[in-house]
């Protein structure tokens, strides 16, 4: 096999990848960037170099993530390991990878198993191993079906990488607790287990290591599951590092803002919340400057059309004291109020404001991981006058119905002003590149 250079592995990774040649189920779990799918996947191509079956399974979420994931990898990937011994098509109408190996040709379906009507897609074929990346985001449906697709391989062989979820989760409670009580009790010999976490990853050096350590609170979920890779237990608040005193911006006036942002979460019976942010030279700090909270009554009926006037209202005011003020983010899903708050806007000559739909394509764990990092690196600060902000920040908490099912949600039943976190979220997380 062509291998691509990889940095040196550890003394656990040799010995995961050496276990994966005669184990029928390989789990790697841990913590973000350690390595995890890289020797998954060394580990798998070992396996179908000499594998007696012909058909095979690469899955994930989604067809583009098993792609990405296993097939490229960085450059680390199959097409890189069997590089001049593969090509890719289509078998039977799906995509694949086809193979030619030391023990004939092997060939690679690509499938995604997020919803339960997934496992579809796979039935009728026996697969002689199978590797799904990420394999607890995936439907419990589809991941029941691999394992039954393989029952009949002339030598069965699963791989998963997975990045740590709450101990209830069912990924844990239904399938991996119990090959793990299997395994203590001597019952299941070739069930491989390997937990690594970012130290594992060689290809870092030791100033990227501490680079990438200091932008996390030690003491915080993110923590503990992204750069220790455990699976977390603990539920409450999200922020729990937050203090007024510490971030409370005691004078504005004495930054220089390089950018200015404003985000809007348009509420219907919610409140509806216009955040300005400023978002200081190289990065260094993003500052919460001034903001507009407006939750209608039951005689105070508010339009798309009449919450975009009292939104530009306020652009207008802000923006003579913040004058460099250019770019709004605005609600994804709120498409007739950013029409009427375009329309409002030129009404008003303010004709230099460029308004975007939010992407929330990361989801908002992702928008709340990045502001959980700003608060533990000191670089996060909220203006006095901003109280239902601040208020928002402390009283942020996970859904404890949620949590027991073994997700992480954040909790919305009114009993704080979430639409403020949603708001600046959507003014901030647009820059996460140059934050992080």
């Amino acid at each position: 096999m062509g291998f691509p250079a990889y940095a040196p592995f550890t003394v656990s990774q040799r010995e995961y990848i050496a276990r994966s040649r005669s184990s029928w189920l390989s789990v790697a779990e841990g913590g973000k960037r350690a390595g995890k799918n890289v020797i998954n996947i060394l580990a798998w191509a070992i396996c179908l170099d000499d594998h007696p079956d012909r058909l095979h399974l690469a899955a994930g979420v989604s067809i583009g993530t098993a792609r990405l994931n296993i097939l490229d990898s960085n450059g680390f990937g199959l097409s890189s390991i069997f590089s001049g011994r593969c090509r890719v098509g289509k078998y039977m109408g799906k995509e694949a990878l086809f193979i030619q190996t030391r023990s004939g040709e092997k060939i690679v379906i690509f499938a995604g198993g997020a919803k339960a009507n997934d496992a579809a897609y796979i039935k009728g074929n026996t697969f002689g191993s199978a590797y799904i990346t990420e394999a607890n985001e995936c439907h419990q449906t589809f991941i029941q079906e691999v394992l039954d697709r393989t029952l009949s391989s002339k030598r069965r062989q699963i791989f998963m990488d997975l990045n740590p979820k709450p101990p209830r989760h069912w990924f844990y409670t239904d399938f991996l607790d119990f090959q793990d009580k299997l395994r203590d009790e001597g019952k299941n010999p070739n069930y491989n287990y390997g937990h690594f976490d970012i130290s594992s990853n060689r290809s870092l050096s030791d100033d990227t290591l501490k680079e990438i350590l200091s932008k996390y609170d030690r003491s915080s979920v993110w923590y503990q599951a992204d750069i220790l890779g455990l699976r977390t237990a603990s539920a409450g608040r999200i922020y729990p590092e937050y203090s007024y005193d510490s971030v409370v911006l005691k004078n504005d006036r004495t930054w220089h803002y390089w950018e200015y942002a404003i985000g809007i979460d348009v509420g219907g019976t919610d409140a509806t919340v216009a955040t300005l942010v400023g978002i200081t030279d190289r990065f260094e700090q993003v500052h919460l400057l001034d903001g507009v909270y407006h939750r209608q009554g039951l005689s105070d009926r508010m339009t798309e059309a009449k919450y975009a006037a009292l939104i530009a209202e306020w652009i207008e005011r802000v923006s003579k004291a913040y004058p460099g003020i250019c770019t709004v983010f605005v609600d994804s899903a709120a498409k007739m109020f950013r029409t009427c708050l375009q329309e409002e806007l030129v009404m008003r000559q303010l004709t230099r404001f460029a308004i975007h739909g939010t992407d929330k394509g990361d989801g908002i764990n992702q928008r709340i991981e990045l502001i959980a990092q700003l608060l533990a690196q000191g670089r996060l600060k909220i203006a006095r006058s901003l109280g239902r902000w601040h208020e928002a920040m402390q009283m942020a908490t996970w859904s404890t119905k949620e949590f027991e099912k073994g997700y992480w949600v954040r909790l919305d039943d009114g009993s704080y002003p979430l639409d403020c976190l949603d708001s600046m979220e959507y003014a901030i997380y647009p820059y996460v590149r140059y934050l992080r």
